[in-house]
């Protein structure tokens, strides 16, 4: 990996155009062509290629690095005006993140355990596409609503209510007043309890499960 600490310009040419006057940046090149610039603030890079790209420095009136992506093409120049740090390292990672306790993990457990949520519950979709946004889990329930799940790994606030509010109000568009939403979570802010009250929406409690980081399995019971 190789770190660059430098003032210097940006010049972007690809699906658009754009241009990064003077200032004090670090450039970070990784082993398979990932291209980062970032700026003293914020925590994307202001600009970046992706891995796969190819990196090489051009001595011209000021020294140049160059990444280039092919399909799209696309070139990102950086004008280096005064270099303060290079540093080079050979990076050893073999590793891959692995999720524990996530929204997806809790999808999965409902799609084995379907009545962690109530008995005669049929989860049918995962990340259903409807007309204001993603719906985590779409079911019906024993008498044959349609039952929306708004899936929250931590305690629930008013943000998740009005989410699940307005899933539910699109549906309820298509198909009429038989359409139910809960809100699953492992606990609620008081606020959010209020506003689940008031708009007839209803919560279950259910904790992320936990995964033993010796075993490849999940724990069947709940924390």
């Amino acid at each position: 990996m190789i770190t660059v600490f430098a003032r210097c310009r940006v010049h972007y040419d690809g699906r658009a155009k754009s241009e990064l006057g003077p200032g004090d940046r670090v450039i970070v090149i990784k082993p398979d062509g990932s291209f980062l610039i970032h700026q003293s603030k914020k925590r994307e890079p202001v600009n970046w290629q992706p891995p796969g790209s190819r990196v090489r420095l051009e001595l011209r009136e000021n020294p140049v690095l160059v990444s280039i992506r092919r399909k799209p093409r696309e070139t990102l120049e950086v004008e280096l005006e005064e270099v303060y740090m290079v540093s080079l390292f050979r990076a050893e990672d073999y590793e891959e993140l692995a999720l524990t306790g996530s929204e997806a993990e809790m999808a999965e457990l409902i799609f084995e355990r379907p009545e962690l949520i109530e008995p005669g519950f049929k989860p049918l979709f995962r990340e259903k596409q409807i007309k204001h946004g993603i719906v985590d889990i779409l079911g019906r329930d024993s008498s044959g609503n349609l039952v929306v799940l708004e899936l929250k790994r931590r305690r629930a606030e008013l943000h998740a209510v009005s989410q699940l509010k307005r899933y539910v109000e699109a549906l309820r568009e298509e198909h009429g007043n038989g359409v139910r939403g809960i809100l699953v979570a492992p606990s609620l802010t008081s606020g959010a309890k209020r506003l689940l009250e008031e708009e007839g929406l209803e919560f279950r409690k259910l904790e992320p499960p936990k995964r033993d980081r010796k075993s490849r399995g999940r724990q069947t019971t709940l924390v």
